[in-house]
């Protein structure tokens, strides 16, 4: 059996846990006055905020998805934990203790303890291989070269770079003698596994830098070989990253996000880098808001992450061919599915940012960074000159023609302006007549893009309409703002008991019979509270809805007669209702007596309702 966390743990963690501080590492948030604060939705995609979590209430819902609960449900759902995980992990966040004896997991976890246990293979490898580069022979060569390349101890230390020796056995040793579970060692992308068995070390002779999930967690390596005149490069990669497994997605990772958030909530800015040394040389420079893909182009995996922090990205890819081939596919995929800002770090002499810090300084890189970005079109001026001899008069023209389609998707008249002015001067085509060219342009597109609407309205032969939610009766509002008040007003429960109504919905009915157990027995009503005593995730959300509904703070006496006369005839509508199904289930039948009967009982009824 698993040991089940005491309820007053459970508490005392929520109780000095801030909502807000726990959801805003994972969603930029605005305050949109009072307590309340909203930003894009994790789970949905979406443009317009429809997210928002109420401070004083500590509890989150999405009116767009309908996702809402407390801070525990936040976490179980963002980090796919269960409910005891994600205690344990908001306790994590607080430094709160908890005795260890509630950790274990279930068999209906074990996917969960499969993710723990190949991180806690990975948190162990990198604690090794740390050491080995810092307090061993066999390391020693390995962090002087790092010292050389510019990096200090205390950044070695602060990213625990390590050192993973020319032993294909050393690790598998290591984690026997520690005792850890084999069970997962093939899993965890450690190891190479051989025909018979037989594990083999993945990374040897190489300076391993541990890759951290959003929450600090190691889930993987970036090893780069390390070649001394024993061991040459030969045929081995520069760079060899873990491969894919249960915890590490490269498409879903972001170097250095776990450290570089705070600064880039800070400044809603995120300079994204090429490679892991380019991260650290700008870090260590004072830009702290840097992080980098994992070898690969940006995928909209990590775009959609980056909106979740971030108003503006800067591109600080590598100054050679490569590099500016990559800027430009950036660019492309946020142009289509992004409203992030964009501007673009050039640098000279074909360097990358590690090695411009070296030979310029930490002080000049950062004036670039904060000083010199390009915009996308200054950008893509560079970029489209690359393969192109501008001596050549047709080059020219075709230029001048690809820079023309860029410059209509410029929304800023004033850079319109400037950029027609500098492509007038360099090439002495008059300004009107590129002015004119871009009139035509644009009025091009605007005709395309109306024929590609046209075909698309033909080729649908039976538009799929969206199904509107159902809308509450005028009886299921007032049973919910019955609860509301009841939620919300200290006593009003007490003034409730003697009031001559009831719910005449059975889920409101079992809702407020919960609620009138809970707040029997404890001191005071909190919502996100009130969630974790609840069982049934239908009431959760329905609770959620019902403690998000924008209505005045305090009950009137006026609004307690409306609820009154509402509810109270409550029941006489409803036997209207089942009078017409009778009348007209008689009427189909012929039985014209039956028929005349319950019109004259739903009349009286009628009279009874407007005397209600």
């Amino acid at each position: 059996m698993v040991a089940k966390i005491p309820q007053e743990t459970i508490d005392d963690i929520r109780s000095r846990t801030n909502i807000v501080e726990i959801i805003g590492q994972y969603v930029q948030l605005k305050k949109s006055g009072g307590h309340n604060y909203t930003g894009l939705c994790p789970f949905h995609n979406e443009k317009t905020p429809s997210f928002s979590v109420a401070e004083d209430k500590q509890f989150y819902y999405c009116f767009g998805c309908g996702r809402g609960g407390n801070v525990f449900r936040f976490i179980e759902e963002i980090e796919g934990l269960s409910f005891g995980e994600s205690v344990y992990r908001i306790a994590e966040i607080e430094h709160i203790p908890i005795d260890d004896k509630y950790q274990q997991l279930s068999s209906a976890e074990s996917e969960s303890s499969k993710t723990r246990q190949l991180i806690t293979l990975h948190e162990k490898a990198a604690e090794i291989y740390h050491h080995l580069l810092m307090h061993t022979t066999a390391g020693q060569e390995a962090l002087d070269y790092l010292l050389k390349r510019g990096l200090t101890e205390e950044l070695i230390i602060e990213y625990q770079i390590g050192f993973a020796p020319m032993q294909r056995e050393f690790l598998e040793k290591i984690f026997k003698n520690e005792q850890l579970s084999a069970e997962f060692f093939a899993d965890s992308g450690l190891f190479v596994v051989r025909d018979d068995g037989q594990l083999l070390d993945r990374f040897y002779q190489r300076i391993v830098f541990p890759i951290r999930n959003a929450q600090g967690k190691t889930i993987g390596f970036s090893g780069r070989w390390f070649e001394t005149p024993d061991f040459p490069a030969e045929n081995q990669p520069k760079y060899l990253n873990s491969p894919e497994t249960a915890i590490f997605n490269k498409r879903e990772v972001l170097f250095n996000l776990d450290k570089a958030r705070g600064a880039i909530r800070k400044t809603g800015e995120v300079f994204l880098f090429e490679g892991f040394m380019d991260v650290l040389a700008a870090w260590q420079s004072g830009i702290q808001n840097g992080i980098a893909s994992m070898g690969t182009s940006l995928t909209q995996q990590q775009v959609t992450m980056i909106e979740r922090m971030a108003q503006e990205v800067i591109f600080a890819y590598d100054g050679d061919n490569a590099g500016v081939e990559a800027t430009h596919r950036g660019i492309e995929l946020l142009k289509e599915s992004s409203q992030l800002k964009v501007t673009v770090l050039q640098f000279p002499e074909r360097l990358d940012p590690d090695d411009y810090i070296r030979k310029y300084g930490g002080e000049a890189f950062q004036q670039l960074a904060n000083h010199g970005r390009a915009t996308v079109f200054a950008f893509k001026m560079a970029y489209h000159r690359l393969n192109r001899n501008l001596a050549n008069e047709n080059d020219q023209l075709e230029y001048v023609e690809v820079l023309l389609n860029e410059l209509i998707e410029v929304d800023s008249l004033i850079e319109q302006d400037r950029y027609l002015t500098q492509l007038s001067t360099e090439f002495q085509i008059s300004r009107e007549v590129l002015q004119q060219q871009v009139r035509q342009l644009k009025q091009q597109g605007r005709q395309k893009r109306r024929q590609q609407h046209q075909q698309v309205v033909k080729d649908v032969a039976t538009p799929v309409r969206p199904v509107a939610p159902r809308k509450k009766t005028q009886i299921e509002k007032a049973e919910e703002l019955l609860l509301y008040r009841l939620f919300h007003e200290e006593g009003f429960n007490q003034r409730f008991k003697s009031l001559p109504i009831h719910f005449p919905h059975e889920i409101y009915q079992e809702l407020y019979v919960l609620f009138d157990t809970y707040v029997a027995t404890e001191a005071e009503f909190e919502v996100a509270r009130f969630l974790d005593f609840l069982q049934d995730e239908h009431l959760r959300q329905l609770v959620i809805q019902i403690a998000s509904l924008n209505v005045p703070i305090e009950s009137s006496q006026q609004e307690t007669n409306d609820l009154i006369r509402l509810l109270q005839s409550a029941g006489i509508v409803e036997a209207i209702q089942q009078k017409k199904i009778q009348q007209q289930l008689a009427s189909q039948q012929g039985n014209q007596q039956l028929e005349l009967e319950l019109a004259m009982e739903i009349i009286h009824l009628t009279k009874q309702l407007k005397q209600a």
